[in-house]
């Protein structure tokens, strides 16, 4: 028989433009995080007759500043609540910077066994027409409805519901910023219901299992996860920006054109740095798109990664959770295969 006594959620803050505030004498400007989660909930005063909600701050930052510290306290706390019997349902606010990379470690670092909804905002809190309360509303509407759960942490921007994997933020302004590029969105609320889309149907009605998490963070402190970085791409790039990531990196994620792809000379860098031990991904900084191997780069010889549908941002973050595992390369190529 389905659950029908009032659901209990979570909320856990961790700033952003939605607990943001404008000044008051300089128009267009405001401060990230300057509202609490208390704040937050006052706010929205419609969320009472949606669940029993408490509330957390975890951190109060805007998200250009998100670190790997606040993403293990979020992983543990997340992981704690979901395994309380009490608990039905964890909401994170967030800043919609890097919004879609603590959603894509998460769907990593977390079991998927309740619902997990992030949300932000593009205007801040106290902005005229603030899309922060409208979609915190939502998401609480939405993380009160369990379905959610075998989707994994997934994110509710401007009434529409997207998978932590192929989330992107797509404009540095507006309110209708965030898009799935290499997919579709899994539905949007109407109100406080979800309409799901034709695509995610089988999964609807397919049994629900809940599974433990891919990786489990909470026995690595922070300061110890590899360094992964980002190598950009560009017309007469030079293998030398390689050289000097390899130096301190454990991975290096390749932001290149097309495919996936760099110079003759960023090329010979990447290969350097394979040769030094440093594990190599080849991502496609053009914002959508499948990044293949053995096309135009002969990937098994120079010991390359190719990302699949992984942009590099989030491509940073599996590999840098498939190196935490001490996992090899097959297995890293396998994992993205499957991301």
């Amino acid at each position: 028989m389905p659950d029908l006594r009032r659901k209990r959620l979570v909320l856990l803050a961790t700033g952003g433009t939605i607990a943001g505030a404008q000044s008051e004498t300089q128009a267009g400007r405001y401060t990230a995080g300057s509202l609490n989660a208390d704040d937050l909930i006052a706010a929205v005063p419609g969320l009472a007759a949606l669940a029993d909600l408490s509330c957390e701050q975890v951190a109060s930052v805007g998200s250009q500043n998100m670190t790997h510290a606040v993403w293990a306290l979020l992983a543990a706390r997340t992981t704690a609540l979901l395994a309380d019997p009490d608990i039905d349902g964890v909401v994170i606010t967030h800043g919609t910077d890097t919004l879609e990379e603590t959603a894509y470690f998460l769907s990593l670092a977390l079991p998927w066994s309740k619902p997990v909804v992030l949300v932000g905002a593009m205007r801040p809190a106290t902005a005229m027409s603030a899309d922060g309360p409208a979609n915190l509303y939502q998401a609480v509407a939405l993380a009160a409805t369990e379905i959610v759960a075998r989707f994994g942490p997934v994110v509710l921007m401007n009434d529409e519901i997207h998978a932590a994997q192929g989330v992107q933020k797509m404009a540095s302004s507006g309110v209708a910023a965030f898009a799935s590029p290499n997919g579709a969105r899994l539905g949007v609320v109407a109100g406080v219901q979800p309409i799901w889309a034709p695509h995610v149907a089988p999964a609807l009605d397919a049994a629900f299992t809940p599974t433990a998490a891919r990786f489990d963070v909470r026995q690595h402190p922070a300061h110890t996860w590899p360094r992964v970085e980002i190598v950009y791409s560009h017309a007469d790039a030079q293998g030398d920006a390689v050289d000097e990531a390899a130096v301190r990196s454990q991975g290096i994620v390749l932001a290149g054109v097309g495919g996936g792809y760099a110079t003759d000379a960023l090329m010979a860098g990447m290969a350097r740095a394979v040769a030094r031990g440093v594990v190599v991904v080849r991502a496609t900084r053009t914002g959508s798109g499948f990044v293949a191997r053995n096309i135009e780069v002969d990937d098994d010889a120079m010991g390359f990664v190719a990302a699949g549908w992984l942009n590099p941002a989030k491509a940073r973050i599996l590999l840098m959770l498939c190196l935490l595992a001490g996992h090899p390369p097959q297995f890293i190529q396998d994992a993205f295969l499957r991301a």
